[in-house]
């Protein structure tokens, strides 16, 4: 409860203060992916304003492909950027064929150019009743688990020939994880043995720490040799489709969220002030990875976190998984 208040404390201190600013970087050699860019999303304004700075940029969700890019190209074009750098393309991350038919794709359409992966899908379920157990994906898992980290790790894995190439060819190449402060709600051992009541905050910060984990593994192994560097991004507390709440029913119910997006409003950040991490983590040069950054500066994750035989043990139980999903995909994608 103490740290649970002093986040709060802190949130609401940062609002009334500036909001940092990520400095504009000359894009237009580089190639980027922005997953989870809907509109109203933190990675809509990372997309739009890459773009804007030349960056040629693929965006993807769930659904509503063509209302995102043609929701994206009217704002470059208000701008006076080229509307032409923005792609959108279909990609579930709970879906195996969904991700491999998306990475075929853009591997075809992109001849195999990508520098910056923004991994910035994910899912926050319950917000309002945490103790409800969401049903679990069709392949079993929990949905946070499945959506926030595996998907994200079968994804990056998949594309990770492509930008170990493309790193050592430009010097280089980016992955960057979208994560949370939540993470530190959750220990180690959970992600391996989690017998705890449920509850929807713990099992989302669960996928964060995870994820922390990823980036920071991935700067180990990859940052020397193929210039592949990684970042970890708490984005702050911000107003988007994730924190939209939809949980009440009836005429009642449509004022009392009315009433909780009103309110939303004035305690959480605009989107276009959650991207500037994530843009700053893209685009800055040069660039130090292997870190956990906060309002575009390096922060301090839990200490959970910087205990390397998990990342390892954690890297090479996902890589088992995916590897199951090469052998069993329906198209034999590799």
């Amino acid at each position: 409860m103490p740290k649970t208040f002093s986040k709060s404390a802190t949130h609401i201190l940062q609002l009334f203060m500036g909001k940092p600013m990520a400095k504009e970087v000359d894009m237009s050699s580089r190639n980027v992916i922005v997953t989870g860019a809907s509109p109203n999303s933190i990675g809509y304004e990372t997309a739009k304003i890459l773009a804007s700075w030349g960056a040629t940029v693929v965006v993807t969700s769930t659904d509503d492909i063509e209302l995102m890019e043609s929701s994206l190209r009217r704002d470059l074009r208000i701008i006076g950027a080229t509307e032409e750098k923005i792609t959108a393309h279909e990609l579930d991350l709970c879906d195996v064929d969904s991700v491999n038919n998306f990475t075929t794709w853009y591997r075809k359409n992109y001849n195999d150019r990508l520098h910056v992966l923004v991994n910035n899908a994910g899912i926050h379920k319950n917000i309002l009743n945490p103790r409800k157990k969401p049903p679990p994906t069709k392949d079993g898992f929990e949905i946070h688990w499945r959506t926030n980290f595996l998907g994200t790790f079968h994804l990056t894995s998949l594309l990770l020939p492509i930008l170990k190439q493309n790193g050592l060819e430009s010097g280089d190449a980016r992955v960057v994880n979208v994560t949370s402060h939540l993470h530190d709600r959750v220990k180690n051992k959970s992600m391996f043995d989690d017998d705890r009541d449920y509850h929807s905050w713990n099992a989302y910060g669960l996928s964060k720490l995870a994820l922390i984990h990823f980036t920071f593994e991935i700067q180990r192994r990859f940052a020397k040799k193929y210039n592949l560097q990684s970042a970890a991004v708490h984005p702050g507390s911000v107003k988007t489709n994730l924190t939209k709440i939809e949980e009440f029913q009836g005429k009642i119910g449509y004022l009392l969220n009315q009433i909780c997006s009103a309110l939303a409003s004035i305690v959480l950040l605009r989107p276009i002030f959650g991207a500037q991490t994530s843009v700053m983590c893209a685009s800055k040069y040069p660039f130090q990875g292997g870190n956990y950054y906060v309002r575009c500066e390096t922060a301090e994750s839990s200490g959970d976190t910087k205990d390397q035989d998990v990342s390892r043990l954690l890297w090479d139980n996902s890589d088992a998984w995916v590897k199951t999903l090469v052998k069993n995909s329906k198209d034999g994608h590799e």
